[in-house]
């Protein structure tokens, strides 16, 4: 395992390593072993619209109608587990109270955006493999179509953003953006483009044909009390 500088402590003891990875041959790690999809984007603070993160989501299918997310701030072997995200439908989203639906968001602009992307293998951005582009492309497409009518609800433990050490503090409630001019989105997602190899205004071109759902009106809340201030 990679040591992180940004982490305190050093590096992870030869004895702690050989645990680990004995127990890697001997247990099972099912839950983790259910991730299916590492998914890119940004979060901003819920009470401070416009502070954001970089996050890398790795989720897993619990039903048809609910997705879970384990948040990291890189996809790195020293990652730090940063956050959960939780994803549902919208038909179980309209069964929740609406004080409980004001902690959801949505991910339609994240979606047509091209904000939100499933980074690729290793070589499918750059045409090593003949048509791996194109057909990882298509995947992901057909994923985006599925998760622009999702509804997320989004913790951050660790505030790396601002440079803890550690998790520091209360979890912190995010939402996603939902409108261009909410942070310096060509700034910020051109150098995350730059360092997976992808292009959000072609993925955006790509995600034309995807019809944008209605947004229940509890949604998003964060946006809305600060553009009603």
């Amino acid at each position: 395992m990679a040591t992180d500088s940004k982490v305190p402590g050093g590096p992870v003891p030869t004895e702690d390593k050989v645990l680990e990875t004995g127990a890697s041959m001997i247990q099972d790690f099912q839950p983790t072993k259910q991730l299916c999809a590492h998914l890119n984007a940004f979060h901003t603070y819920a009470d401070e619209p416009g502070r954001f993160v970089e996050t890398n989501h790795y989720c897993a299918h619990l039903t048809e109608d609910v997705r879970q997310c384990i948040l990291y701030d890189s996809p790195g072997p020293s990652a730090r587990l940063i956050g959960i995200e939780y994803m549902i439908t919208p038909a179980l989203y309209e069964t929740l109270p609406p004080s409980e639906r004001q902690l959801w968001h949505s991910h339609v602009y994240e979606v047509k955006s091209g904000m939100l992307v499933m980074p690729g293998p290793t070589g499918s951005s750059s045409g090593a493999v003949p048509g791996a582009r194109q057909a990882w492309e298509a995947a992901e497409t057909r994923e985006m179509r599925h998760v622009v009518g999702l509804y997320g609800k989004v913790y951050h433990l660790w505030q790396t953003d601002r440079g803890d050490a550690l998790p520091l503090g209360a979890p912190r409630l995010m939402t996603s953006f939902t409108a261009d001019g909410q942070f310096d989105f060509d700034k910020a997602v051109a150098d995350r483009d730059a360092r997976f190899g992808c292009d959000w205004k072609r993925k955006k071109e790509l995600r034309k044909g995807i019809e944008e759902p209605r947004i229940h009106p509890d949604a998003d809340s964060a946006w809305k009390r600060r553009n009603s201030m």
